[in-house]
């Protein structure tokens, strides 16, 4: 959600913003315009009117004492007020149709963001770690972990249809050390507080960070109760904070959680079919952080390195992609995505995306902070995958593998198998 008094006076600048992204109803900026004009005439309209109204009624209160009749003036009061009631029900609709509009508006891009139509224009920034030389030809993470029987496919079909799948022995054990090890760097390495969220949230939550309303259909619902499967812990995280006002002295905040996450990976058929790379239900590990807007773009640029530490703590080669204006997420202003480099399916898998969505989240939550000047403002939202585990479960499997299939893990993990 958008600021409307920056709408309306910039709305030719914010045209030429949205249409870097592809954005194709920006006509629609010009309705909104219209729809917040039309809403201060309202006002006024009823402003003016309740003066009136007050003006009348005293003058009835002072016939009334001197025993005088109130008959007709009672009428005029009373069709004063038909008047507002009227009013009021039409502002009703126009901030109605204002709120719909605002909240189909994707963020406005920050300024480094590279101009492009889709991910091959994303900008590579830096590569970090060494490229390995395998003796024989790397095999892909899920013909390891299939022949190692730590990862079983067919079973997981068996219970929940094509893109699941099932741990066992050992797969299961390393999807929690990974969890394990990922979460203890986070909170006594980067300073990020464990939080425990539910996986089902309510559809105010998914409207706080973006999901709703206009991309309702990629995500699993339960119409019957009114609640939804998490597509990641941003959602219960970002909401945690909702309808507050938190103390100055309490920013930035960072919390983190692991919990599972679930896509209907809408307009991706025919995409990793195989493997864990795109799949229905995977485990995450979040972070989320909310801090004041002078000092975001500094904490977006903390949250990214310690996503990378993750990925320098278990040797994997990675590098850090700024996303493109067609490429990045319509609530997103800035986004650092990570990939990691996958030797058996020899090319670059996304691993982790980093975003800075500045006061778009914290509008549509209302969210904000108490400054020591004791105004309430707007707070900043980041968040960022630390990581997605299921992703970094094969790029191990894939990077560590040996010729005779066997694993050979990084020291970091070994305490927690």
């Amino acid at each position: 959600m958008l600021d409307l008094r920056f709408i309306t006076e910039n709305t030719e600048a914010l045209k030429a913003n949205l249409d870097l992204r592809g954005f194709k109803d920006l006509g629609l900026l010009d309705e909104l315009t219209k729809i917040v004009h039309k809403k201060k005439e309202l006002q006024k309209e009823v402003e003016a009117l309740r003066e009136e109204r007050n003006r009348a009624s005293k003058e009835i209160g002072k016939v009334k004492q001197s025993g005088g009749d109130i008959a007709l003036a009672s009428a005029a009061v009373k069709e004063i007020g038909d008047k507002i009631k009227g009013l009021e029900s039409d502002l009703e609709v126009q901030e109605s149709l204002l709120n719909e509009i605002n909240l189909g508006l994707p963020n406005i891009l920050d300024s480094e963001v590279p101009k492009g139509k889709n991910e091959t224009e994303n900008k590579v920034l830096y590569e970090v770690g060494e490229i390995r030389n395998y003796a024989f030809e790397p095999k892909a993470h899920y013909e390891l972990g299939e022949n190692l029987k730590w990862i079983n496919f067919e079973k997981g079909v068996k219970l929940a249809g094509a893109r699941a799948y099932t741990y066992f022995g050992f797969g299961a054990k390393l999807e929690r050390a990974l969890a394990n090890f990922m979460l203890e760097t986070h909170t006594l390495e980067h300073g990020y507080t464990e939080v425990w969220v539910p996986v089902l949230v309510s559809d105010e939550c998914m409207l706080t960070t973006g999901q709703y309303p206009k991309f309702k259909e990629e995500y699993y619902r339960l119409e019957k109760d009114d609640l939804n499967l998490i597509p990641t812990a941003e959602v219960p995280l970002t909401n945690l904070y909702r309808d507050e006002i938190i103390p100055e002295d309490q920013l930035p905040i960072s919390v983190t959680a692991h919990t599972s996450c679930f896509r209907r990976e809408a307009g991706s058929y025919g995409k990793d079919t195989r493997g864990l790379v795109r799949v229905h239900q995977f485990q995450k590990v979040e972070l989320v952080k909310f801090v004041k807007p002078e000092e975001s773009e500094e904490e977006h640029k903390k949250m990214l390195s310690h996503a990378e530490n993750i990925l320098k703590k278990l040797g994997l080669r990675y590098r850090v992609v700024l996303l493109c204006s067609g490429d990045i997420s319509a609530a997103s202003s800035k986004t650092y995505d990570l990939e990691v480099w996958m030797p058996g399916l020899n090319r670059w898998m996304e691993i982790s995306s980093v975003s800075n969505f500045k006061d778009f989240q914290a509008r549509r939550g209302k969210i904000r902070y108490k400054s020591k000047d004791g105004k309430n403002q707007l707070i900043h939202t980041l968040n960022g995958s630390g990581l997605a585990i299921g992703r970094t479960m094969a790029a191990v499997l894939e990077t560590y593998q040996k010729e005779n299939g066997s694993i050979d893990f990084p020291d970091c993990l070994k305490k927690y198998l």
